[in-house]
């Protein structure tokens, strides 16, 4: 993909990788439609790109909120006449030790890390098989091919957003839209900072976000990275459950008191 007077919709782009995504394709020439629920934090962005003279539309929007989400993809239609390439990047948590949670805590972080990508899914693919085509980049983790510490709702969460993408691929092929997940490991963000994970070979949002414009410009369907970390996971995936369990418990905390 030319990112050159592309319509680009960025979900999650008012701050960490979103942000810094945004400001590097509007470098490239792409018109941008950028969301968050932090309207003061996207008008500071906007008017950075616009002060560069790249093009940038604003929507503040929740994207937990399903009829928000139609919102802000009609609106982008309405604003551009069509949606190139939507990048669904929301969501994230803290340290989650499930032996102090409840349900419906559980059922929250579902909500913002797969209800997210569930609720821009859907009007996405509807405007882009009128349109005749497209492509749909969501930023997935690594934490979704394995069960983490501290990470148990989250991994789950990435974990259906993944298996969804890649059925996805298969049914909407024939309208010739593309899925595109993106699985970075530990990034040293805004969100991140303090949170209370350890981040083994963590990188900076610059160097991720890196990564990321190289596999949408390639349309790569699957990219993992970096490759230290990704290297670990894809060796989880062919290892004896119980030598990675073995491994991975090493970093389970101990028993709250």
């Amino acid at each position: 993909m030319d990112f050159k007077d592309k319509v680009i919709l960025i979900v999650g782009a008012s701050s960490g990788m979103g942000r810094v995504l945004a400001l590097r394709l509007a470098e490239q020439g792409a018109r941008l439609a950028i969301t968050a629920r932090r309207q003061e934090k996207l008008d500071s962005l906007a008017a950075e790109i616009g002060g560069k003279g790249g093009v940038c539309f604003v929507l503040a929007a929740d994207a937990e909120n399903e009829q928000a989400a139609e919102g802000v993809v009609a609106a982008t239609v309405g604003y551009f006449g069509r949606i190139d390439l939507a990048v669904l990047n929301a969501g994230g948590a803290p340290a989650l030790d499930m032996r102090l949670m409840e349900a419906r805590e559980v059922n929250a972080y579902m909500r913002s890390n797969y209800d997210v990508v569930v609720n821009y899914l859907f009007p996405l693919v509807r405007q882009m098989k009128q349109q005749g085509g497209g492509l749909i980049a969501q930023t997935n983790s690594l934490a979704g091919f394995l069960g983490v510490p501290l990470q148990g709702p989250y991994s789950a969460a990435k974990g259906a957003a993944r298996i969804l993408f890649d059925t996805c691929r298969l049914e909407f092929a024939c309208y010739g839209i593309k899925f595109l997940s993106l699985y970075p490991g530990f990034v040293a963000t805004e969100a991140t900072l303090n949170d209370g994970m350890p981040a083994p070979m963590e990188i900076s949002e610059e160097r991720a976000v890196g990564y990321m414009i190289d596999a949408l410009r390639r349309e790569r369907p699957d990219t993992l990275f970096p490759p230290p970390t990704s290297w670990l996971v894809r060796l989880a995936g062919i290892l004896p459950k119980p030598v990675v369990n073995w491994i991975v418990k090493r970093e389970v905390p101990p028993l709250p008191q």
